[in-house]
């Protein structure tokens, strides 16, 4: 599921981003402060859900969910500020939820498991993207060149703005598209997304490090970086590695 955070304050930003990512499997593709930005992307670029703040440049939230309302295929809109009067006129415009700031944890976690919900039943066959197939060959590009690459070579992948860069034995290679479209191409008993910006190939894991928070490092072979566990995949990791 492919969202937007629609938000001018940075620590507002921050802290849904974070909240999304820690109770939802929803893949934050775009951020944005302004309104008319918003407008001019979806316009390239079909989301599943956009989380609006109404106090925004522009072209302020109201009006632009409803120059949305209009779109042939609508996103979930969930609305997200400070002000409780705007309430009745964001349920005209058929929103999913209106969020209040400050932002509590429990209302945000059980918002995304709704919302996750209504997605999956709201998706018709038609709709739906086509999956990409996992294969154990990926052609990786570096320099306009295409690189056929085993993906077992493949040591990880870690999310950088709106590219992946891919690091395997041999080199690193920038993909342009974001982390889970790239995941999704790689064989899925290999590859774990331990983190929201890193896909990492268990099969080249060397150490598991404890880390802060219960939560855990991984250092790969021939590797020096660390691949973080979030706090959110603990325990699946866990139950993966028998731990």
């Amino acid at each position: 599921m492919r969202a937007i955070i629609v938000e001018d304050e940075v620590l507002a930003r921050e802290e849904l981003e974070y909240l999304i990512t820690e109770h939802s499997q929803i893949d934050i593709v775009e951020r944005f402060e302004d309104g008319l930005d918003v407008l001019k992307y979806l316009q390239e670029h079909e989301v599943d859900a956009i989380f609006l703040d109404i106090n925004i440049p522009s072209l302020d939230g109201m009006l632009l969910a409803n120059n949305i309302s209009k779109f042939a295929r609508k996103p979930f809109i969930i609305f997200t500020t400070a002000y409780k009067e705007h309430a009745a006129q964001a349920f005209e415009l058929e929103a999913f939820d209106y969020i209040l700031k400050p932002y509590d944890e429990r209302r945000i976690a059980a918002m995304l498991h709704k919302l996750e919900a209504a997605y999956t039943r709201n998706e018709k066959p038609s709709d739906r993207r086509p999956a990409a197939t996992p294969s154990k060959r990926i052609n990786l590009l570096k320099n306009d060149n295409i690189i056929v690459t085993d993906s077992g070579e493949i040591y990880y992948a870690e999310a950088q703005e709106k590219v992946t860069q891919v690091y395997t034995k041999s080199g690193q290679y920038t993909m342009p598209m974001s982390i889970s479209e790239f995941h999704a191409m790689l064989p899925q008993d290999q590859f774990y997304r331990s983190h929201r910006s890193f896909t990492v190939n268990l099969k080249q894991i060397h150490e598991i490090v404890p880390w802060f928070n219960n939560t855990y490092l991984l250092r790969l072979r021939d590797c020096d970086k660390e691949i973080p566990v979030s706090r959110s995949k603990v325990k699946e990791f866990r139950q993966l590695m028998h731990l």
